[in-house]
């Protein structure tokens, strides 16, 4: 007889070992299920790669997380803690000079002054206005959002205050928060500030984890999304934490242990079973089954409702518009093991300095970008690539031996549909977004490799000479490399065509319309069926608030 629960997680990632902590604080017996060796998901440390390291395979740092789940989980007893960046950003130029900047507003003043001094003076101001945006943004997070197509007088309540929250913040306030929305990150920082220098460093955090360029609507909240959050208490600080990613999920997984949950792994769920349109349970691949009134699910919404399921036991309607979800991205990562520490020619020396604590950007200018993004938009790895670079054993001892060091390199733009130079567009199959309908009718098209296979290392290589023209010794300095690209990422963590935040953060797939219009409640049309991930509200990031507010729609509704 198959083994009873009252509710069952598939996916062990970060969002269903919160979503199964407070069900289990509830008392509900609850299962997860876990398709690797080790849970985690994207946000995993693991030490089988680099002997003596311990990498954060994926995800990389750390702030969004809810200091409200921290406190109630008290995963702080569970080994959980976040080391500071200060400063928290490096951006070396061709020239000999360098930009350096954190949460120090004096030392912010005095390296922007270096290319401007009406910048210097503009900054504080530009925080400022975010600040006063996150105020408007930031409660939403944790919040069910109101459909505004319900007559519901909850609903309509929750749309009341939103509105009377929005008008609170004035005109010029509240344009700002329409212009974050729904704009260009480029039309920002042209308007804000006049250097390069800057607004390049700015911009890179723009297009992390996008297939954009910043003059593309939509790429000014995934910056904002960059100055939320908070490290011990500090606002908009990121950090690393201790130990790497990892730290954080296995605290969640002692702490849901220790709440009675049973966590799975090498458990891969390959079916959820339903009957009268109400959740039955799920099959594993091996054929094991598992029944329970309600699943929650931490896999995107095409792997759940199109992998996992019939779709002819949903809604057409429904299905239609989970069809019509964007998760086009263009990201590659690669993590370094190194006998030293990269020497840059803007900022010499080899012994640990400032400058090596926080993300190193390697990109002169916006132009640079938008290049980049051409190159990817015709199918090509980007000629000029953008790097972000951590190097976390800076800062956290713990995760690499005595005297070497370990960094992570985030990479746009690599697009996940690779074309030979001069094909005609005409020529593919798909010309539009990768649709769970276009995956599902041409399978041959999403498993074939399109050329990755051949072009890892060269890519890599193009990578690694590009920081080596800043830090001469860095690929003399290389031990070893782990180069993950799309496929290698999408088959690893099951994202589909690998965007990091299970579908895109436009503002047509956020809030209300996330996962699709009418469900962004957590619920499906399954009933006894819901999304715990990234795929629903607020989205993507190492937060927990997808899986906290799943968890109190469950509880609510039972």
């Amino acid at each position: 007889m198959p083994t009873k629960y009252d509710a069952i997680l598939i996916g062990g990632g970060h969002n269903a070992l919160v979503t199964a902590c407070y069900l289990a604080r509830a008392r509900w017996k609850v299962l997860v299920l876990e398709r690797r060796y080790l849970v985690g998901g994207a946000c995993v440390t693991e030490e089988n790669i680099f002997p003596g390291f311990k990498v954060s395979t994926a995800a990389y740092v750390n702030s969004l997380f809810s200091p409200e789940i921290i406190s109630d989980l008290r995963l702080k007893d569970y080994g959980f803690a976040v080391l500071e960046r200060n400063p928290s950003s490096f951006t070396p130029f061709a020239d000999g000079r360098y930009l350096l900047m954190g949460a120090d507003e004096t030392l912010n003043h005095e390296q922007i002054s270096k290319f401007s001094k009406k910048d210097a003076e503009a900054y504080p101001k530009y925080n400022r206005m975010l600040e006063r945006v996150a105020d408007l943004i930031e409660p939403t997070l944790v919040e069910t959002p109101p459909d505004p197509w319900s007559t519901r007088p909850s609903d309509l309540w929750r749309l009341g205050k939103l509105a009377w929250k929005f008008r609170k913040l004035g005109r010029e306030v509240g344009a700002n928060a329409i212009d974050i929305l729904t704009g260009a990150a480029r039309t920002i920082l042209d308007r804000w500030f006049e250097s390069e220098e800057l607004k390049a460093t700015l911009a890179t955090d723009a297009v992390i984890g996008a297939m954009a360029a910043p003059s593309m609507p939509g790429t000014a909240y995934v910056l904002f999304h960059h100055v939320m959050g908070e490290t011990n208490g500090k606002r908009g600080v990121w950090g690393y934490v201790r130990g790497g990613m990892g730290g954080l999920t296995q605290a969640l997984a002692k702490a849901a242990r220790s709440l009675g949950v049973t966590i799975r792994c090498e458990a891969e769920v390959s079916r959820i079973m339903t009957k009268d349109g109400a959740i039955r349970g799920v099959a594993l691949a091996n054929g094991d089954e598992f029944l329970a009134p309600v699943i929650a699910s931490n896999a995107d919404a095409c792997i759940t409702f199109t992998k996992l399921m019939n779709t002819k036991e949903l809604p057409s309607e429904f299905v239609a518009a989970i069809d019509r979800i964007n998760y086009d991205s263009a990201s590659l990562k690669i993590n370094v093991a190194l006998s030293e520490l990269p020497n840059f020619r803007a900022c010499p020396g080899l012994e640990a300095g400032l400058h090596h604590r926080g993300t190193i950007h390697i990109c002169p200018d916006l132009d640079t970008i938008e290049r980049a993004f051409d190159d990817a938009k015709y199918g090509q790895p980007s000629k000029t690539p953008i790097l972000e670079c951590t190097i976390p054993s800076v800062v956290d001892s713990t995760i690499a031996p005595p005297g070497k060091h370990l960094m992570s390199m985030f990479i746009q733009y690599a697009p996940y549909e690779l074309r030979k130079p001069g094909k005609p567009a005409g020529t593919r199959k798909k010309t539009g977004p990768w649709t769970s309908e276009f995956r599902r009718l041409h399978p041959e098209e999403v498993n074939k490799d399109e050329g990755w296979d051949s072009l890892r290392e060269p890519f890599a290589d193009r990578c690694f000479d590009l920081l080596n023209e800043y830090a001469p010794n860095f690929k003399n300095a290389v031990i070893d490399r782990q180069v993950l690209t799309p496929l290698d990422l999408e088959r690893t963590f099951n994202l589909t065509v690998v965007n990091i935040f299970q579908g895109a953060m436009s503002l047509h797939q956020l809030f209300f319309n996330r996962p699709v219009p009418g469900f962004a409640d957590y619920r499906t049309p399954i009933r006894g069926l819901y999304l715990c991930g990234s795929a629903a509200h607020p989205g993507g990031g190492v937060m927990g608030a997808a899986g906290r507010n799943a968890a109190r729609e469950i509880l609510r509704k039972r």
